[in-house]
């Protein structure tokens, strides 16, 4: 299938179903095993897909179900060369302080035969006819909460071995054919937007695919992590060789839509337009009105939207919702668009 003007596409995570987190507490219990979790990841990612289909979404994912824990803490758990550290904060809300750390105590590697993003991605792809985007933390991400011992120089050197390591997965999904594959990245503030080109570059070197990057404020449990501006990563960032780079708007009110009219032109825009932090429902109208707000800074034919981040935090009715609601924005201004060619007039984008 061709894609349409203005595709719609989602981040990466999906809402999961209530039975989701039942078979995880049976599986923690010792009342599932092996087979059962595989079984229900299997359903999970099925509902996904239809999920994301029904609503109308051009390009999808596989909601990212077979991911236990937030977002790397499942690989974590399966990655060789780190240990646990004790965590200092248990008592009282939630927060990032709250997450496990890690520190280096030997190589870092992966286990053997990956880190099974391929095989997310082979599920995906035999259970949809839809575009599909494969998704991979990036180095940064990977390495932002694993001390670096003695086997490391610091945290930039950390996140360099794992750039080694997601170019191989990466390789692997080329392989398996995946033809779009986004690197999630967050906006630490203490790594310079040319660092994190490079480490983009590093991790993407040789991959022959249609390259997505994502950059993250946070979003466990609705919250942000890191101050909510992308201005000191300008225009250092566009270094990297990425076709797309998926921004976070909605949730800001369109702020710093200025610097996609600066620095971006030319370059794919992946526009959060629906605000995945926000409990409030989206109309397609809201959605539309955000969505003419981008155009005047990016090409129709270069510009997909999306929400601004992952939905793994979100109620998965609330998910559906939004993401019916961005579709139909999308075909909206798709139509009005179409008209207003089909009249010889302009865009106004």
């Amino acid at each position: 299938m061709t894609l349409p003007l203005i595709p719609s596409a989602v981040v990466g995570s999906h809402g999961k179903p209530g039975w989701w987190f039942a078979a995880v507490k049976a599986h923690e219990r010792g009342d599932f095993g092996p087979a059962d979790l595989e079984e229900m990841f299997d359903d999970a990612a099925d509902t996904a897909i239809r999920d994301m289909e029904r609503a109308g979404i051009d390009i999808i994912t596989d909601g990212e179900v077979r991911r236990l824990d937030g977002y790397v803490d499942s690989y974590y758990a399966i990655i060789k060369g780190i240990e646990p550290l004790p965590v200092r904060r248990k008592a009282g809300p939630w927060g990032y302080d709250q997450q496990t750390r890690y520190e280096a105590v030997g190589r870092i590697e992966p286990p053997p035969g990956g880190l099974g993003i391929v095989k997310e991605f082979e599920y995906l792809r035999k259970h949809t006819t839809r575009h599909t985007k494969a998704t991979c933390a990036g180095p940064l991400t990977f390495g932002s909460r694993i001390h670096p011992g003695k086997l490391y120089g610091g945290v930039v050197a950390v996140a360099e071995r794992f750039a080694e390591v997601i170019n191989e997965e990466l390789r692997g999904l080329v392989e398996a054919g995946a033809d779009f594959i986004q690197i999630d990245e967050p906006a630490r503030g203490n790594v310079s937007g040319e660092e994190m080109a490079r480490l983009f570059n590093v991790a993407t070197a040789g991959i022959n695919a249609r390259l997505g990057y994502h950059i993250c404020f946070g979003n466990r449990f609705g919250r942000s992590r890191f101050s909510r501006t992308y201005a000191p990563y300008f225009p250092g960032i566009l270094e990297a060789r990425a076709d797309q780079f998926v921004l976070e708007f909605a949730s800001r009110e369109l702020s710093e839509l200025d610097l996609w009219k600066t620095h971006g032109e030319g370059r794919e825009l992946g526009a959060g337009v629906v605000d995945v932090k926000g409990f409030a429902q989206d109309t397609p109208e809201e959605v539309a009105k955000r969505i003419r707000a981008v155009l005047q800074v990016c090409t129709a034919e270069k510009l997909t939207v999306n929400p601004d981040c992952c939905f793994g935090w979100s109620p998965r009715y609330m998910c559906n919702q939004k993401i019916t609601a961005l579709a139909a924005a999308a075909a909206l201004v798709r139509a009005e668009l179409t008209g207003t060619r089909a009249r010889g007039g302009s865009p106004g984008c």
